[in-house]
């Protein structure tokens, strides 16, 4: 269920462009996102600082989009986003000295110190990579390319996730080895 909570607004932002084009596609992924903020919010009773981000990223990039009819906005959004999560990932490590994720997701995962700065400095790159290929895309491609690019560039995303819960598994303290 959380999978198609996370994915729907893609979709349907993907489905709408090849239906009736980009702008109808934009206030497509806007409601969609307001909703799937909603649902994460019914479920959990809070939302994480990247629902947060990613709404009001969507609100704005969406509505300069349609308001001045320029494409290029909602194109730019996600690199907007992702180099964002870097810098702010990127400066809580190494200036502030405090780990993000760690504090996220201490709570649900029992990983040593130098694991969850390992695991911040690959979200930093991945971010990094993540705004570098779909500021290329956006760049370079027809927003059609851009808009193929987001649904099958998903392939990122869960190839990432999938290496970060095999490095994770090798770190996690098994629960009944005491039992």
């Amino acid at each position: 269920m959380r999978l198609l909570i996370d994915f729907f607004p893609i979709v349907l932002f993907v489905a709408a462009y090849k239906w009736q084009g980009i702008y109808v596609a934009t206030g497509v992924l806007m409601a969609a996102t307001v909703l799937q903020t909603g649902l994460i919010w019914l479920l959990d009773r809070k939302l994480q600082t990247l629902h947060k981000v990613t709404l009001v990223l969507v609100l704005v990039f969406g509505a300069l989009t349609l308001f001045l009819q320029d494409e290029r906005f909602i194109k730019w959004k996600p690199t907007v986003l992702y180099a964002s999560m870097a810098v702010v990932l990127a400066a809580a490590l190494w200036i502030w000295k405090k780990n993000f994720l760690q504090i996220l997701l201490g709570s649900q995962l029992t990983l040593p110190s130098p694991v969850w700065a390992r695991l911040t400095v690959a979200w930093v790159g991945y971010f990094l990579f993540m705004a570098a290929i779909n500021g290329w895309v956006a760049a370079y491609y027809s927003t059609e390319d851009w808009v193929n690019f987001k649904l099958w560039g998903y392939i990122f995303p869960v190839l990432f996730i999938v290496g970060q819960g095999i490095y994770i598994s090798r770190h996690l303290k098994d629960e009944t080895a005491g039992k």
